[in-house]
């Protein structure tokens, strides 16, 4: 087939939240491209359940149940070659960036990497300098196009329709294939929160000026059932964790309402919640770059605003 292979990472059964916005990117895609869209999932997909695509090949093997790079590049070749895609898809996960560009090799490609946007062209969207630039790609040569995506750049939404079908594909490895051992698979620290699942964020900025003010945010963060972020200043500071972070050198967020308060709008803060359906911003400099990115914005003193704000959502709850 010419169109879009998606695939997706699954641990004990679950798929990973950035393999749904890599599934909503192939879509997108395909929607571009035609041909149609098709996932592949490593390890038994029987009881995944995948929407909004043609068809799911549960890439089954012994030599799969524990994860290597050689077994992953050596399997996935395989299935590019029987499905032949005219582009491949995946979330960038640490995973992922230990095989893809081994299994874009293999097809004399290269992998672009960390793709923020899809343009008609089809063209692809990285970021480059923490943001600063965007550089375009498009592949030119023959032979699929490999291409990762950025947490946060496009919607996970629940996609409407039936289960696609699952077709188990058993590639042909042996052990002498396998030139590497399989390690212990990566996991994030247990206190880690992920903003990237949550629906609503309130994120301050160092306009809160003090370290006992975040309170003030705190509180309409709880009327509006929504998560704490933090752009780089405050957590540098210590006045909320790291996890907390959005930005470049924090967490890439895609709420469906982010609010801004007290944020300036560097770029490296951007880079981290561009991709929020609606952003709502609180600052008392008009000029400030958060203005221009936000949907509503609020001139004025957060420290009159916030409080009146928690007030008429408390009100409007009750």
């Amino acid at each position: 087939m010419s169109g879009v292979l998606v695939v997706m990472e699954q641990r004990a059964g679950v798929l990973n939240r950035m393999s749904l916005e890599a599934l909503a990117a192939g879509q997108q895609l395909a929607a571009k491209v035609g041909g149609g869209c098709v996932a592949a999932v490593v390890s038994e997909a029987g009881g995944l359940k995948v929407a909004g695509v043609e068809k799911v090949y549960s890439v089954e093997h012994a030599l799969l149940k524990d994860y290597t790079s050689d077994g992953y590049v050596d399997a996935l070749e395989q299935l590019v070659k029987k499905v032949q895609p005219s582009y491949v898809l995946f979330p960038h996960t640490y995973q992922v960036r230990d095989f893809a560009p081994a299994l874009a090799t293999r097809f004399m490609q290269v992998l672009i990497s960390d793709a923020t946007a899809i343009h008609d062209g089809p063209v692809f969207v990285r970021q480059l300098l923490q943001g600063k630039l965007n550089a375009d790609y498009k592949q030119t040569g023959d032979g699929p196009c490999f291409v990762s995506v950025q947490a946060g750049s496009f919607r996970a939404d629940a996609e409407a329709g039936a289960d696609a079908a699952v077709e188990v594909f058993t590639p042909e490895l042996n052990a002498g294939m396998i030139r590497n051992k399989p390690g212990e698979p990566f996991r994030e620290s247990a206190q880690t929160v992920d903003l990237s699942a949550a629906p609503v964020i309130v994120s301050v900025g160092r306009g809160i000026g003090e370290e006992s003010n975040i309170s003030i945010v705190e509180e309409l963060a709880t009327a509006l059932g929504a998560e704490m972020a933090a752009s780089r200043p405050i957590c540098d500071n210590g006045w909320l964790p790291m996890e907390r972070q959005v930005g470049s050198s924090g967490q890439t967020v895609s709420p469906k309402l982010y609010l801004a308060v007290g944020i300036s709008g560097a770029i490296q803060h951007l880079v981290g919640m561009k991709g929020s359906k609606a952003v709502i911003a609180i600052n008392k400099d008009e000029n400030a770059p958060i203005f221009e990115v936000a949907d509503y914005g609020v001139v004025g003193d957060l420290f009159e605003i916030v409080p009146a704000l928690t007030k008429a959502v408390l009100a409007a709850k009750s």
